[in-house]
């Protein structure tokens, strides 16, 4: 069941997704890896990095429809140490860059200091 869920989640991406994953994939942020669609208990995440617990949420313009089920879905995903955090689809779509660095941003704050 999940299964099917990411791959229609993954197939049905939207544009403004699709554009954050080229930006995401394969170690281009900070060098860590991200994972997109990706199940964590019963809730399908957008993009996790999961070395860094981060998880990084698009939001629609529904999404104030589904405000307080993602509240509820947020709060059990930082209380299994998750952080997220959450851009507007138009937010990706006019300011790339500055979503990409806000991440980078967010990455560095969850390494590890030595």
């Amino acid at each position: 069941m999940a299964d099917a869920r990411v791959k229609h989640l993954r197939v049905n991406a939207t544009r403004a997704e699709t554009l954050l994953w080229h930006q995401l994939r394969r170690k281009r942020v900070e060098g860590l890896r991200f994972r997109r669609q990706f199940p964590l208990g019963q809730y399908v995440v957008d993009f996790v990095c999961l070395p860094a617990r981060l998880i990084v949420e698009v939001d629609g313009p529904t999404h104030e429809l589904t405000e307080r089920w993602d509240d509820r879905r947020t709060a059990w995903l930082e209380s299994r140490g998750y952080r997220v955090i959450r851009f507007k689809n138009a937010d990706v779509a006019r300011n790339l860059d500055g979503v990409v660095g806000s991440i980078a941003a967010a990455l560095r704050e969850a390494a590890p200091s030595h």
